[in-house]
């Protein structure tokens, strides 16, 4: 079954935007909307914005972006390291909990 949360990491280009990942994040609105807030980064549209994480929410079959967040490289890196970490602990760590 597909995520209806993900996350897509893009970056700019000549043209427009390139997506060069995604993270599947789950179902649950309330866990994709905390997880997106600890993002690092600046949700302000800037110009010299290089990288974007963009919080997508599939509403029937078709992708819709919900929030943009725009980063630096070194933010981009931590965001990743916190996606991947959170993304476990729902995964695997889901059985404890309940």
């Amino acid at each position: 079954m597909e995520d209806r949360f993900s996350l897509l990491l893009s970056l700019r280009t000549p043209d427009s935007f390139m997506v060069f990942g995604e993270f599947g994040i789950g179902d649950d609105p309330l866990a994709a909307a905390v997880l997106f807030d600890s993002l690092q980064g600046n949700e302000a549209p800037s110009g010299t914005a290089l990288l974007h994480v963009d919080l997508m929410e599939k509403d029937g079959l078709l992708p819709v972006k919900v929030r943009t967040k725009c980063c630096c490289l070194n933010e981009l890196a931590a965001n990743c390291k916190l996606i991947t970490r959170e993304v476990f602990r729902q995964k695997n760590l889901k059985a404890y909990e309940e």
